[in-house]
């Protein structure tokens, strides 16, 4: 048997990069999944390709910057799967932008992408699991994953509202887990760094060199799998971690240990 049989998780971003990863592992570990993106199309396509055991996956497609999107998206999963067990907030932006310019809305873009949609989520979701383990002595009611960059301890000029607004879900991690602790919920995050994602995908197209200067500040000296970000998100989910909470885990290659200013980053 899978770590996660019997358990339902809600999986945001999951129409792509890692976060159609940790759908794909936590499916392969028995979990029943929500898959949830505002990407309809690539949705429906991936949902269908794994949902061929019948009623374990289903799909979601949504704009978490509406809340009545986000209320849907939980009624959708317990008319589905009747609970939630698990939340992975894999839902995030990336923009380049020049610091100096105050034009434009890129800071409130991400800081309502990458903050506010996980936080209004996970509050709602923490109720249910804290509702649906009431009358039960279970340690360990639920989990919640956010999927954060090593950019929140990085100074790169230009990626300031994205390394803020990572900044700031480290900040809503550890202070949700110290809050919901008592309660039994726990929650922790993964910070990438060199990990190959839809962003990185596109960076690489434009600029092939980035492959190598990544590389050259990673003491495993290559670029990491989004299957590798999903193995770290599957452990965090799972009752293996039955005693970690507020923990911001690096999936880097170790390069948050050698990130000298302005080298490139996720």
């Amino acid at each position: 048997m899978g770590s996660l049989t019997g358990k339902s998780a809600i999986v945001t971003g999951a129409a792509s990069g890692v976060g159609l990863a940790i759908a794909r592992k936590f499916r392969e570990e028995g979990a029943r999944i929500m898959m949830a993106d505002i990407d309809d199309e690539r949705l429906e396509a991936e949902a269908k390709s794994l949902s061929k055991d019948g009623d374990m996956v289903r799909s979601f497609s949504c704009d978490l910057r509406e809340k009545l999107s986000i209320a849907n998206l939980m009624a959708t999963t317990i008319d589905n799967f009747e609970r939630v067990d698990i939340l992975v907030n894999g839902s995030r932006q990336v923009l380049s932008h020049d610091p100096l310019d105050p034009q434009g809305d890129v800071f409130d873009s991400l800081m309502q992408q990458n903050v506010k949609n996980g936080l209004r989520l996970s509050q709602m979701v923490a109720k249910k699991m804290i509702a649906q383990a009431e009358g039960s002595d279970a340690r360990n009611v639920g989990s919640i994953v956010n999927i954060t960059s090593i950019s929140a301890q990085r100074t790169l000029p230009e990626l300031l509202a994205y390394s803020v607004s990572c900044a700031a879900l480290d900040q809503m991690t550890r202070s949700l887990a110290v809050a919901l602790a008592p309660k039994g919920v726990r929650v922790n995050a993964i910070a990438l760094g060199g990990v190959m994602t839809g962003h990185l995908k596109e960076a690489l197209k434009e600029r092939e060199e980035l492959r190598k200067e990544l590389t050259a500040v990673t003491p495993l000296g290559r670029i990491g799998d989004a299957e590798e970000a999903a193995e770290a998100a599957l452990f965090l989910a799972s009752d293996r971690a039955s005693f970690v909470t507020g923990q911001i885990l690096a999936v880097d290659g170790g390069r948050g240990n050698f990130d000298p200013l302005d080298t490139p980053s996720s």
